[in-house]
């Protein structure tokens, strides 16, 4: 059993979350434009949606996600070998995102917590270890963009990490929720 130990939350902002994957947002720098007859401005290509190994094909479903207290251990983190995996939250609350790089092994001191704020998602690169969804005020539809189907290895491995005593607590993510996100 390891110390208890409290991950710090950062904003959410793409240059923060590069290792991961993408910031899903509606932001200044990327890429947009007129569309409808000027009346809506499209934010282009947000994602890389990567699912394509081994003949995987794009899935899109809703998460309903039921809100968690804190403080709250961090108990399964897991990750998908075969494709990226995007969440979009459909209400305007803010939601926890928990990540470490890809790596044969999960590292557990390589965790990083982000606050995503309303209006923004993310869509997790192939191979990125990631807690399951964390909605924290009350239960939360999400937009999933994933990998379906295809032939050889499973896309999904997880690895316990309770012995390790990593918690998010509320006062880092009233801390955390002071800084700007940015995108």
């Amino acid at each position: 059993m390891h110390a208890p130990r409290t991950l710090p939350l950062q904003a959410l902002t793409a240059e923060a979350f590069a290792p991961y994957g993408q910031v899903i947002a509606a932001r200044p720098g990327v890429q947009s434009f007129a569309v409808n007859e000027g009346f809506a401005t499209r934010f282009h290509d947000l994602a890389h949606i990567d699912v394509a190994e081994q003949g995987g094909a794009v899935c899109v479903s809703v998460f309903r996600a039921t809100p968690r207290s804190l403080p709250l251990q961090l108990g399964v983190i897991e990750r998908h070998p075969l494709g990226s995996q995007a969440f979009v939250a459909m209400s305007e609350l803010p939601f926890l995102v928990v990540v470490a790089a890809p790596s044969p092994q999960l590292e557990p001191d390589a965790l990083r917590c982000f606050l995503a704020q309303p209006g923004q998602g993310v869509n997790y690169g192939r191979g990125v270890w990631h807690h399951p969804l964390i909605a924290l005020q009350r239960p939360s539809d999400f937009l999933v963009i994933d990998r379906m189907g295809g032939t050889g290895a499973a896309n999904l491995e997880t690895v316990d990490v309770r012995a390790h005593g990593l918690w998010v607590d509320a006062p880092a993510l009233e801390a955390g929720a002071a800084p700007a996100a940015g995108g």
